[in-house]
């Protein structure tokens, strides 16, 4: 019986050369994200996910085992609300950090209307969590 081990050995290497010759880079990390909460104030002190009407909705993520150049966006999203379309984006903000507690806020120019809200957590571009949370 023959042995295919040198087989192998060489699609390996051959793969890694390509990638080479190709500027392709392979991006391994640990980065992720600890925790998430939704609060009525940005200390975190007041976890919820049912907010007035008139307060500022406060998302705060804690990023662990994440280098310098790690992207955190936020995307609030009116899911099923009064007086608009369903699943209207309503803003989006992005943070590069490392190692971090980070606090993404959103507050409304006139009372927010009831219904049900989300806010994604994409880390480097993936979806991570989906928070849900309501005004009444």
């Amino acid at each position: 019986m023959k042995s295919h081990k040198p087989y192998i050995a060489m699609a390996i290497v051959a793969l890694g050369l390509a990638f080479l010759a190709t500027g392709c880079s392979v991006n391994i990390s640990t980065a992720h994200i600890k925790s998430a909460k939704l609060t009525v104030d940005k200390e975190g002190t007041q976890e919820t996910a049912v907010f007035a009407n008139n307060q500022t909705f406060y998302c705060i993520v804690q990023l662990a085992n994440a280098p310098d150049d790690t992207k955190v966006k936020a995307e609030w999203t009116a899911v099923l609300v009064e007086g608009a379309a369903p699943n209207t984006k309503i803003d989006a903000a992005e943070k590069t950090v490392g190692d971090a507690t980070i606090t993404f806020d959103l507050t409304g120019t006139k009372p927010w209307p009831k219904g049900s809200y989300k806010v994604e957590l994409y880390l480097n571009e993936k979806l991570d969590r989906t928070l849900i949370f309501q005004v009444k």
